[in-house]
Parts: C-alpha cells; structure tokens; sequence
C-alpha cells in the first residue's frame, strides 16, 4: 500500500535545490558571522541577505527582523520580554501550545492571563478581546491562523483595538505566512513570530523570525531563558 503525507501543517521534507542553496555554509562558507576574519565576514553577509529578504517579505525594516531558534521561542520572546509581575495578559483558548504554556508560566510569576474563547465556528470576536482589558493589560496575543482548523483571526480589528488601548498586540503567525498575503504594517501587530522560510514549507528546521513593528525594544526576561516552555512549535 502507498502512503501518503498529509501532514504539511506539521513538517515537511527538505527541497534538494534549499539544501543546495545551504550546502555552501555547512561546508565551505561556515565561518561564525561574529568573527572579524573573511570566513565570518562571508557569513555575516549572507545572514544580512537572509534578514533583508525576510523584511521585505515582512514589510519591515531589517533592523526590525530577529531570528532565533524556532516558533517557541519567538513567542516566548514575546510574552517573557514583555510581562512582568501584576501585568495581565490576554490570548485565546486555541492558540498553539507556545502560547498557552507560557501563559502557564508566567501566571507562576504574577502575570493574570485572560484566555478568550472563540465562537461556534472557531473565530474570534474582537469585542470580547474588548472587553477583557483591564488597566493593567499590557500584552494581547492572537494567531493568524489555526493550526488545526486554518481559521483565519480577525488581526488586523484586534490590532485597532490594541492601538486604541494602548495594549500591546502580538500575532502567532507560524501557521499563516507563506499561505495568506503578508504584511506586519496592515496587521498593525507589536511583534510577529514565525517560520520563514521554514520546515513547514520544504525548509531546514530551527529557523524562526520575529518582527518587530515600529521601533520597539525587548524588555527585560521574566523568567531566565532556560526555563522558556519548550513546546515545539
């Protein structure tokens, strides 16, 4: 019997011609992009391509663009850079597990999180993330689509609501990039997490870039950063 993968959604194999294209810096060009010598200077050069291309794709700066080592991560960069003890917090009840486990955390750390709960059909309504602020609301997060339904959310209404509000706006766009039109500037987000390009569209594992929208700089961690919740995004 033939299998077939359906499971993109979760991982996919390796393009031969991406790791065509990576093959020169695992074995030749492998140089640390922090050394001051050719080899690291050939390095830091193709990681400053790397970040102007995922800006473009963002349609951001590239000093608004940080890579590190996966979706968890990014989000986690978010939520343990930007809380702090008596902050509340608000997200949904069918964000990825990145999210909901870092919630967990931080609410170990005097951080209140408000989990809203989406309708029958699986969307979000902006006047119930509304009506969850409080004064001391200081970050929303939200995906831009559902890694189990594909449900698209209502970004681009919660981030209207988060600039009225003066609350932080976060999107988990992990599952969306690559499979809806792409802007950090229209979705009107604080930060933005995701894989691109990623082992979910035919690309390396363990790469991720956050955006950062509008000059905005990483606060202090809440907790340190080996305790991050590991949940494999």
């Amino acid at each position: 019997m033939k299998r077939v993968y359906m499971d993109a959604n979760a991982t996919t194999p390796l393009l031969p011609e991406v790791m065509e294209a990576m093959r020169p810096y695992w074995m030749e060009r492998f140089g640390n992009a922090s050394s001051i010598h050719l080899d690291g200077q050939q390095a830091h050069a193709a990681v400053d391509h790397s970040r102007s291309t995922m800006a473009e794709f963002f349609n951001c700066h590239d000093a608004e663009v940080v890579f590190n080592s996966g979706g968890t991560e990014g989000d986690n960069t978010a939520i343990f850079g930007l809380l702090h003890p008596g902050d509340h917090f608000i997200t949904t009840s069918i964000e990825h597990s990145a999210i909901l486990e870092a919630a967990k955390r931080v609410g170990q750390h005097g951080v209140e999180t408000t989990f809203v709960a989406p309708q029958a059909s699986g969307l979000i309504e902006p006047t119930d993330i509304l009506r969850a602020i409080r004064p001391q609301t200081r970050l929303i997060s939200v995906m831009l689509a559902n890694n189990e339904t594909g449900v698209l959310q209502p970004v681009e209404e919660i981030s209207k609501i988060a600039a009225d509000t003066g609350v932080f706006f976060h999107i988990d766009a992990v599952q969306g990039a690559g499979k809806v039109k792409f802007d950090v500037r229209r979705f009107g987000c604080h930060l933005c997490s995701l894989r691109r390009p990623d082992h979910k569209s035919k690309s390396p594992r363990g790469s991720v870039c956050p955006a950062e929208s509008g000059h905005f700089g990483y606060c202090h961690s809440l907790v340190p950063k080996h305790k991050y919740a590991a949940t494999g995004h």
